[in-house]
């Protein structure tokens, strides 16, 4: 079959349930390959968690602040399709901060002479730890075996997989030191869990994804508005144009599939409580996995899938977002934060808006956002509490005239269950794209990842978007159309490394009983 990118000759149908970046890019993908779609979101604005709202007063909120990582090659390409002028900030640096004070402070790496990795991010990084001794920051270089083991197989990778990433620091001897004051940190910003409720595998291809491929991969900038307001909505103007369809406050609560026949039968109820079948020739579900969980357990269809009934042995992690409008103006040292430390198994980060985001830069007072990850020993406390937990406990801490100011608004929002655990087993309980029922496809960024996937990894806008892409443009071909988007690859492994790991793989397929690193 021939299919035209034309919006009046589509002649397929497939349906994306869930916003945001895996659901608009299965649903560019879909439409490129000339394939009618429509969009399922079962919010009254999509967009999953870069979703925002303006309050009564026109004040944005977000639920969370995102970082566009060095890395996002997919993203940055959509971004200049659409033709979107300046959304982006410049490079930032960031600091790290633990209760006794600042810890590092990141350079921006790619203004530095590029040297072969990770001894860049060494070299580069050591003026700035101010409490870190050398020799605890060498305790680390034990972690370069399991780096390139982790992906040298499916085998290795569910190795490392069922040990959580404490036990693989504390076997290597990373020092406490490392473990509390940096890579814990990371680990709760990048995966949201602390390192002993963390696979080993998930983390290694996390600080390998956003650290130690290269030089310049911690470099991260930010939008330089709401998310949703910046790129989802040129995103969605496109989709629209294309002759895609998004429909608002829809959910689907059931699933039939056709049998033999591709594609599927949905139950959608809307927020007036009026329910509607919808049959189509695809689905690709977009969705995070405490709703997949739901579709799945209310269909039966879906739930004969080992693929899909594995995903109810995924476990979630709770999130917070908190934004306060201060009476004084405070200067941070750096406008984006990552803050460890300051309760139990919590991470967080800390955003000057005032900063980052155009329409704050004249506000008389500091607009800041603390994010908070593994969050549920905070979500009990009142609005109140937490307003003044984070204006004292966290704020203060990076600058204390914080902890001067008066609070003249804030927005406290609360996401459980928002976020997956790339807990310790959880690798064989994820999900690929593509699955054995057909026509029933899945995107997001807690896919199973390891080797042979795509290298964005972790809970990355990234990894969302590209899952998204690889979902839209199988189901095009299913349905007898070429794929109409090319998914470009991250930056290839440096020589050094790519022999390093080739090595590997070559030692263990001679000697297939040789130890693991770990």
């Amino acid at each position: 079959m021939l299919c035209s990118t034309g919006p009046t000759n589509h002649t397929r149908h497939a349906v994306v349930v869930g916003g945001g970046w895996a659901g608009f890019g299965a649903a560019y993908a879909l439409l490129k390959a000339g394939i009618k779609v429509t969009v399922l979101d079962a919010s009254q604005t999509p967009g999953g968690l870069s979703a925002g709202w303006r309050t009564a007063g026109g004040r944005s909120v977000e639920a969370g602040i995102k970082g566009f990582w060095y890395q996002y090659s997919n993203i940055n390409a959509l971004v200049a399709e659409l033709g979107i002028e300046d959304p982006f900030t410049q490079w930032t640096r960031s600091s790290f901060w633990a209760p006794d004070g600042l810890q590092v402070q990141s350079p921006i790496f790619q203004h530095q002479p590029r040297l072969p990795t990770p001894l860049g991010s060494f070299l580069y990084t050591s003026p700035y730890f101010t409490k870190l001794p050398l020799w605890d920051r060498l305790t680390a270089l034990p972690l370069l075996g399991p780096l390139l083991e982790v992906d040298s197989s499916e085998e290795a990778y569910q190795h490392y997989d069922q040990i959580s990433a404490l036990e693989l620091f504390r076997k290597k001897g990373v020092s406490e030191k490392l473990l509390k004051e940096f890579l814990e940190p990371m680990l709760l910003v990048t995966l949201f869990a602390p390192a002993s409720q963390l696979s080993a595998a998930a983390a290694l291809a996390a600080l390998y994804y956003f650290v130690l491929a290269h030089q310049a991969d911690f470099d991260v900038r930010w939008c330089k508005g709401p998310v949703v307001e910046r790129l989802f909505k040129p995103l969605t103007a496109k989709i629209e144009s294309m002759g895609g369809q998004i429909l608002s406050g829809r959910r689907v609560s059931q699933v039939q599939t056709l049998g033999r026949t591709t594609g599927a039968r949905l139950t959608v109820s809307s927020l007036q409580g009026q329910e509607e079948v919808v049959t189509t020739d695809a689905v690709v579900f977009a969705v995070g996995v405490k709703a997949m969980q739901g579709i799945v357990s209310s269909s039966p269809d879906l739930g004969a899938s080992p693929a899909l009934a594995r995903i109810s042995r995924l476990s979630t992690v709770d999130v917070a977002a908190v934004r306060l409008w201060l009476d004084a103006r405070v200067q941070p040292e750096t406008p984006s934060n990552v803050m460890a430390g300051f309760d139990e198994g919590v991470g967080a980060t800390f955003f000057d808006l005032n900063t980052l985001q155009e329409e704050y830069k004249r506000e008389a007072g500091s607009v800041v956002e603390v994010d908070y990850y593994n969050a549920a020993s905070l979500l009990g406390m009142t609005d109140e509490q937490l307003i003044q937990h984070t204006l004292h406990t966290y704020l203060a801490a990076c600058h204390p005239a914080y902890g001067l100011c008066q609070v003249q608004d804030a927005s406290v929002l609360r996401f459980r269950g928002a976020v997956t655990a790339f807990s310790p087993w959880s690798h064989q309980n994820m999900p690929p794209t593509a699955l054995s029922l057909p026509g029933i496809f899945m995107a997001g960024d807690w896919l199973a990842q390891g080797p042979g996937t795509h290298g964005a990894k972790g809970l990355s806008q990234e990894k969302a978007y590209v899952t998204g892409l690889q979902a839209g443009n199988q189901a095009a071909e299913l349905l007898g159309c070429q794929p109409g988007v090319k998914v470009l690859s991250v930056e290839a492994d440096e020589a050094h490394m790519k022999a390093a790991k080739t090595a590997v793989k070559q030692s263990r397929q001679i000697l297939p009983q040789l130890p693991y690193s770990a």
